[in-house]
């Protein structure tokens, strides 16, 4: 039996409509990323441009993106046993493509996670009000969502079709993404202010 707390937030969040995410943050021209059989997903740093970069691993491979454009910028068919799934302490994985010779960690279906919060306030958190079904809110009231959905946090992703592995942001706070078992999502907006 749930309490009149619990139950009330229940509520709150079964009747939030999916809403896109409010200013600054904006889909990638790609939104969904289609990733068949998807473990899991890591960010790291272009290391010539600065920008946030997704490595993403799946039964099929690993692959890694512009976490900016959704566009893919490298892709391994068949990487090594040793390193085609994060386990271990570190869940990491070797990077490809510019993240050659560097390990990426990885939060997904063998654990780990993503930051769930940005310097700047941002919050994402997952609930599940109609377990297992997974949703995504993005909050600016430090992951209170208070008050009606739109105002201070918004429902911006439900996982009502497909297993969640994921969902944060990159340690920049430009990109949040949102991997389930057969895709990625993913917001970006423009660096915080410092």
């Amino acid at each position: 039996m749930l309490s009149a707390y619990k139950q009330q937030l229940r509520d709150r969040y079964l009747s939030a409509p999916v809403i896109p995410a409010p200013d600054p943050w904006r889909p990638v021209s790609r939104p969904m990323i289609p990733i068949g059989g998807l473990l899991g997903v890591g960010f790291a740093l272009d290391p010539v441009s600065g920008n946030d970069l997704l490595m993403v691993v799946s039964s099929s491979g690993h692959g890694l993106f512009d976490a900016s454009t959704g566009e893919r910028l490298d892709r391994d068919h068949d990487p090594d046993d040793d390193g085609s799934t994060p386990t271990g302490a570190d869940l990491c994985c070797p990077g490809l493509g510019p993240l050659a010779g560097t390990r990426v960690r990885i939060a997904g279906l063998f654990g780990g996670g993503l930051h769930t919060t940005t310097d700047d306030g941002w919050t994402v958190q997952v609930v599940s009000p109609e377990w297992p079904d997974h949703r995504v809110l993005l909050s600016a009231d430090g992951g209170l969502c208070r008050g009606p959905a739109g105002e201070r946090w918004w429902h911006v992703f439900d996982a009502n079709y497909s297993e969640l592995r994921a969902a944060g942001f990159s340690p920049s706070g430009r990109t949040l993404a949102v991997a389930t078992s057969s895709d990625v999502t993913l917001f970006t907006r423009p660096g915080p202010a410092r």
